[in-house]
């Protein structure tokens, strides 16, 4: 057996290792990551030049392989009351095995499971007895993770800070931890909030003290703010920086000498490949510095710990549906999310390899079509409907577009409206202009607004209340308004007739594509074709209206 692999503490059953095969995609230095990005270069190295990978955005296209270095191979609603951690042997060597000599009985496979699950990562059982710390484990991803490794008998130190119900989000440690026990694992919640180093090393130490000790850390709690360098407040900035940078440092400063115990440590870090194209920082640069700097910890603790304990970072090709997604994008966005599945199975197969898999920056379609996983609609919330790609990672957005506008875009918009007349069909089929003489074309732009105005009510004034200000460039261009919160809503050229909660600039051409359903906001917003200024929150709202003034026009 390596000694790399997740082993049992009692008689050791053999086990093969797959790093030979392991998909990575390591830290890039400039838009490499949806392209199997590279490492940065080292000592001694020569500069490695990224693959071309056209058309990765559709299906059947080349998919970004992998690549690592030769030659190193291996309810809410009430507060029930906290399930009994049950005490599980830990020594040097490895997690415990469940079912063997010295441990308890491991769990039963709940019925169904294996159907339900036939398409995406089975389970192996290789996390039975193994202790994970998971920090923001209540809800979202690092909830899926957990029960993923709890139908393995793995013991799950659910690390976050919701102890009570929350008024808007789901969850809490207690609710994770009944979940958790139910999938056939042991839990043992803690009240941890990451900016506080005296709570991190309450937990580490609770840990130990019930499990004995610690084999893998998940650092997935995470801040978002997506707002400009002028727009952030410091406490923003400070919240971000503390619990991404700050939190993932100090937690996994206080696990090391635990998991440096363990035959085949593992540190996982919830962050992006680290792609230096300008666009991922002008929209929103202290979140992105944040997040890179927990990437950088992977990139410094791989390599200082490099033989003792594998550090590696996770990030989803697209969106994931999560409580946070939902007040990011409002009703609907989900729709264009994958379901938290897709980041446990991912999680679960970089745990399971052995500790000499390290240092990588790893994609999760990418490791799991590397992993055999082919049909990826089984992670999708709405199969079939168009996914939106994440942070930090450069996709074709133009294709994306496209996909898009087979999915209930507009044709109103499509064609000018260059008549102001009413039509019908003569005697030999063809189309006749009853009017006497046609009105002069709106442009594209003018022609928008006066659609928009045309299709609005009440009912969009009351669900979006915000005024939001264009600042277009090109033909047509200048200032234009939608102002969705005066009693009966208006649109046109100017300046709104009340102070803008939302301020967004973009070039004409876009404007109309955005609004005819060949453009997503948020799509214009990642690849830098949209800049926004005021309420980031308010402005994902323009996308859900939008969808609903196409299904009208």
């Amino acid at each position: 057996m390596s000694p790399d692999q997740p082993t049992p503490r009692s008689p050791q059953p053999p086990s093969r290792s797959r790093a030979a095969s392991s998909p990575a995609i390591p830290a890039s230095t400039h838009g490499a990551a949806s392209r199997g990005a590279h490492r940065p270069e080292g000592r001694g190295s020569a500069p490695a030049s990224p693959a071309p990978h056209p058309g990765a955005d559709h299906p059947g296209a080349d998919r970004p392989r992998a690549s690592r270095r030769p030659g190193r191979g291996p309810g809410a609603g009430g507060r029930p009351s906290p399930p009994p951690a049950r005490s599980a042997p830990h020594r040097r060597g490895g997690c415990a095995k469940r079912g063997g000599p010295g441990g308890p009985p491991g769990p039963a496979p709940r019925p169904g499971a294996a159907r339900t699950r036939a398409a995406m990562l089975p389970n192996t059982g290789k996390l039975a007895g193994c202790t994970l710390f998971i920090t923001g484990a209540s809800r979202g991803i690092g909830k899926a993770i957990a029960l993923k490794a709890a139908k393995d008998g793995a013991n799950i130190v659910i690390a976050a800070k919701t102890a009570e119900p929350h008024p808007t989000l789901p969850g809490t440690i207690y609710t994770a931890a009944a979940e958790i026990e139910a999938a056939g694992g042991k839990a043992l919640p803690c009240v941890v909030n990451v900016r506080e180093e005296q709570q991190i090393i309450n937990a580490v130490e609770k840990a130990v003290k019930t499990f004995g000790g610690i084999d893998i850390l998940v650092n997935n709690a995470s801040a978002i703010s997506l707002t400009g360098t002028l727009e952030t407040e410091t406490k923003k900035v400070n919240l971000m920086m503390d619990v991404n940078v700050r939190g993932t440092y100090l937690t996994s400063k206080t696990c090391l000498p635990h998991l440096r115990k363990s035959r085949n440590p593992h540190i996982l870090n919830l962050s992006p490949p680290m792609n230096l194209n300008p666009m991922w920082f002008k929209n929103h640069c202290a979140y992105t510095i944040s997040k890179y700097g927990m990437s950088m910890c992977v990139l410094g603790m791989a390599e200082e710990f490099r033989g003792e304990v594998a550090v590696n970072a996770l990030w989803p090709k697209t969106a994931i549906h999560t409580a946070a997604m939902d007040m990011l994008g409002g009703s609907g966005i989900e729709k264009q999310c994958r379901k938290t599945d897709i980041l446990a199975d991912a999680a679960y197969c970089i745990l399971t390899k052995p500790k000499s898999f390290t240092g990588n920056f790893i994609i999760d379609e990418v490791l799991l079509r590397e992993e055999g996983v082919k049909d990826f609609d089984v992670y999708a919330i709405a199969p079939g409907h168009p996914l939106m790609p994440d942070f930090f990672l450069d996709v074709a957005t133009d294709m994306t577009a496209m996909k898009q506008e087979r999915y209930g875009a507009s044709q109103a918009l499509k064609e000018e409206r260059k008549f102001s007349g009413s039509q019908h069909e003569g005697p030999d089929g063809a189309t006749v202009n009853t009017e006497p003489a046609p009105a002069k074309p709106l442009s594209p732009v003018a022609e928008t607004f006066r659609v928009i105005e045309g299709a609005m009510s009440e009912e969009y004034v009351r669900s979006t209340q915000g005024v939001f200000q264009f600042e277009l460039s090109g033909d047509d261009g200048g200032t234009w308004y939608i102002d969705l919160k005066t009693k009966g809503g208006s649109a046109g050229f100017g300046k709104p007739p009340v102070t803008a909660d939302v301020v967004m600039s973009m070039s004409s051409a876009d404007f109309v594509k955005m609004f005819t359903g060949k453009l997503k906001p948020t799509l214009a917003f990642m690849s830098g074709k949209l800049r926004i200024k005021g309420n980031m929150a308010l402005a994902i709202k323009l996308e859900k209206m939008l969808t609903q003034l196409n299904s009208k026009l």
